[in-house]
């Protein structure tokens, strides 16, 4: 009983509740362009904060590539869910948009260097 409670949901509604995610992209990439696309991805994400600003920390340097996250800040705690499928979205969008590759999951298939994964004709809104 002489422990506090926290209610992370009401303090989110002050100051902002932060959400990440994360990605890997390989060395190819500048890791400066990779922050600016997460970035733009983030502010122009629905129900996320311009203010305190959205920020990537690189998490790992692996074998083939760099795990960068995510990091802004939402006053909608219960509708991470919607968020987080919307930050997804826009993840995606920046980065076919942008030519670079996103390399999670690990890709297993034979590649000789001629052919991406990103979709020849997609769409950003």
């Amino acid at each position: 009983m002489n422990n506090h409670t926290m209610n992370y949901s009401s303090v989110a509604q002050e100051n902002g509740l932060i959400i990440h995610t994360t990605v890997t992209i390989g060395y190819d990439v500048p890791w400066r362009k990779v922050h600016q696309l997460l970035i733009d991805a983030a502010l122009q994400t629905a129900m996320l904060e311009e203010s305190p600003s959205p920020y990537v920390l690189q998490t790992s340097l692996d074998d083939y590539y760099v795990s960068y996250r995510i990091n802004a800040f939402t006053k909608e705690p219960n509708r991470q869910a919607l968020i987080y499928s919307h930050l997804h979205s826009k993840i995606q969008d920046h980065f076919n948009h942008a030519g670079v590759e996103i390399m999670s999951p690990h890709y297993k298939a034979l590649r000789d260097g001629n052919m991406i994964t990103i979709p020849p004709n997609h769409e950003t809104q």
